[in-house]
C-alpha cells in the first residue's frame, strides 16, 4: 500500500481554502495559495502548476467581464509586466531559498498593510506610473508567483470603479499567467510533466472551491472578510520570514 503524501493533503486543503476566497472576492488566490505553499514545499515547485490553475480560472470568467474591462489602463500594465516578468524569473532560478523567501515575506507584509489602510488615488495614474505598476506585479510573479497585489492595489485606490477594477483585475491575471508560465518554460526550465499533474490534482479543489465561494459567501461582509485575510496572509509571511531565517542558519 502506497504511503499516503500528508503534504499533497496539505497543499490541497489550501488550493481549496484560497479558491474559496478567489471566488468571493475575485481575487487573492495565488497571494494565499503561494504564501502558504511555501511553507512546505520551495517556490520552484509552486509556481508552474499554480500558473497553471490561475489560468483555467481566469478563462472561465472572461466572456462575463469582457465589456466592463478598463482597456486603457490594461495594455501599458501588460507591457510593464513583460519587462518586469524575465526579471522575475531569472531571480526564482539563480538565487537561493532563504534571500528569495525573506523578499517574498516582506513584499506580501507590505502588500497587506498598503490593502488595509485602504490607500487610494484621486485620479487614473498616467503612463509611466501604470507601466512600472506592471513592472513591478511582473517582477513580482516571475519570481514569486504573486503578481496581483500592484495592481489589486492600483485598480482599488484608482476611481475607475469597483466593476472595471474587477474585470480589469482578472483580464490582467489571465495574460501574466501566460507570460509567466511561457518565462518559466522558456528561461528557467521549471515546467515539466511533475507541474502538470500537481496542476490537474489541485483542479478540482479550485473548481469546488471557487464555486461554494461564488455561491455561499453572498450575504457575508465583504470588508470584515478581507480584513480577515490579510490578518491570515500577515501571520503567513510572518511564518514564512521565520522559515528563510532557519534555512539560511
Amino acid at each position: 500500500m502506497p504511503a499516503i503524501d500528508v503534504y499533497l493533503i496539505i497543499a490541497c486543503a489550501i488550493v481549496f481554502g484560497a479558491a474559496i476566497v478567489r471566488g468571493f472576492s475575485g481575487f487573492g488566490f495565488s497571494l494565499l495559495t503561494i504564501s502558504a505553499l511555501s511553507l512546505i514545499y520551495p517556490p520552484q515547485q509552486i509556481l508552474p502548476p499554480i500558473f497553471m490553475m490561475e489560468l483555467a480560472a481566469s478563462i472561465n470568467l472572461l466572456p462575463a467581464i469582457w465589456r466592463d474591462i478598463h482597456w486603457r489602463s490594461l495594455f501599458p500594465l501588460i507591457i510593464g509586466c513583460m519587462i518586469g516578468t524575465p526579471i522575475g524569473v531569472y531571480a526564482l532560478s539563480h538565487l537561493p531559498p532563504a534571500p528569495m523567501l525573506l523578499a517574498l515575506s516582506a513584499f506580501v507584509l507590505v502588500s497587506v498593510w498598503l490593502m488595509w489602510i485602504g490607500y487610494s488615488l484621486h485620479s487614473m495614474p498616467g503612463l509611466p506610473a501604470t507601466v512600472a505598476a506592471g513592472a513591478a506585479s511582473g517582477l513580482a510573479n516571475g519570481a514569486f508567483g504573486i503578481g496581483g497585489p500592484p495592481v489589486i492595489l492600483f485598480y482599488f485606490a484608482s476611481p475607475a470603479g469597483a466593476a472595471a477594477g474587477r474585470a480589469s483585475l482578472s483580464a490582467f491575471f489571465l495574460c501574466i499567467d501566460i507570460i509567466g508560465l511561457s518565462n518559466l518554460s522558456a528561461m528557467a526550465g521549471l515546467v515539466n510533466m511533475g507541474s502538470v499533474i500537481r496542476a490537474i490534482i489541485y483542479l478540482p479543489f479550485l473548481i469546488v472551491g471557487i464555486w461554494i465561494g461564488h455561491h455561499t459567501f453572498k450575504g457575508v461582509d465583504e470588508a470584515k472578510f478581507r480584513k480577515a485575510v490579510l490578518l491570515l496572509l500577515g501571520l503567513m509571511a510572518v511564518l514564512i520570514g521565520l522559515k528563510a531565517i532557519i534555512t539560511a542558519q
